[in-house]
């Protein structure tokens, strides 16, 4: 065989994703449309094959009848980092919240979430199909049944801008597609960005504490899922029974504003919030403009940072309204 001339560019593979109709079934079943995400690289999907390598008694080397796989027993795991467009965090904030529309949240009251073979017409994002598209023609990689775990959402003033980023993850227990032909965007990336810049001053609040100035966020959204029931085509159940949280961590700047930050984060009470947490352009989060919202949180940290100006790192961690209470744990808009 010949050698191939053919070379790749990285910067020429694709990460799509679309909203998936049927439990067990890669999209386009429902016609739903694969968006192309802006991405920073393209990171590869983790297999998690079962492997069995051990020597067997009779032999000091490996042999190739003791050489054990199992292709149908694995979660597989995929991670996306890039710019915070609309289209892509509609598709991940819908999957983790089970929303369709702006804000996306989850309450205090939320509870168990299931999902099994046999569940059709899904709305509100709940499965997605996940694609690695190939420059190389039919070798692209196509994961039905994939389910966004945690999503983190950031920002530096000093970085692009301060223009959102996000990074992602994702889970699926369910066979692959591999050396696909037929999957292509169609939607392209888009040009809409958000900035830091957006939010104002009065709404730029920190466990109640308002009018400080934001160097840099991150915000940390967890909604986990287990699987279960092994079958020839991968689990056959999936829930969301584990814990849902979210952290948001800051760099800001030192001043007779937020000197008082140590003192607040000594004298918290317990079992009470410390107050709100909020980024946004006006108290309310409206569908269109980047902003998120912690109703209830309290800090975890507080450390100086230091630089060319004094600054303090502040982490906080959303808390629930009450048993039964319908207040969201956090909300995000884009």
């Amino acid at each position: 065989m010949a050698i191939n001339n053919k070379a790749y560019s990285p910067k020429e593979f694709q990460f799509l994703i679309a909203e998936q109709d049927d439990f067990g079934t890669l999209e386009p079943s429902g016609g739903n449309n694969y968006v192309a995400i802006d991405v920073d690289s393209i990171g590869s999907p983790s297999m998690n094959l079962n492997q069995v390598l051990d020597v067997r008694t009779g032999s000091r080397v490996l042999q190739a009848t003791d050489f054990f796989q199992d292709n149908k027993n694995k979660i597989m795991e995929f991670s996306v980092s890039g710019t915070a467009t609309t289209e892509a965090l509609d598709l991940i904030l819908g999957n983790i919240t089970f929303g369709d529309t702006s804000p996306y949240l989850l309450t205090s009251s939320q509870g168990a979430n299931f999902m099994a073979v046999g569940a059709e017409n899904q709305t509100a994002n709940q499965i997605l199909s996940i694609v690695y598209k190939s420059p190389a023609s039919g070798h692209t990689s196509a994961f039905k049944d994939c389910f966004c775990t945690s999503v983190s959402l950031n920002a530096d003033a000093g970085t692009e801008g301060g223009r959102v980023k996000f990074s992602a993850t994702f889970k699926s227990g369910s066979l692959p597609t591999l050396n696909d032909s037929s999957l292509a965007a169609d939607t392209a990336i888009s040009s809409n960005n958000y900035y830091m810049s957006s939010w104002d001053a009065d709404d730029r609040i920190i466990a109640g504490h308002s009018n400080v100035l934001v160097n840099s966020f991150t915000l940390n959204i967890e909604n986990d899922v287990s699987f279960a029931g092994v079958t020839a085509t991968g689990y056959e159940q999936i829930a969301r029974a584990g814990e849902i949280s979210a952290t948001a961590d800051f760099n800001i700047k030192y001043d007779d504003n937020t000197d008082v930050m140590f003192l607040n984060f000594h004298d918290q009470s317990t079992g009470a919030s410390e107050g709100a947490t909020l980024m946004a352009h006006q108290g309310t989060l409206v569908d269109g403009s980047f902003g998120f919202k912690l109703a209830s949180s309290v800090m975890t940290s507080v450390a100086f940072s230091e630089g060319d100006m004094m600054a303090l790192d502040v982490s906080v961690k959303a808390l629930g309204g009450g048993v039964g209470s319908s207040q969201a744990i956090f909300e995000v808009a884009c």
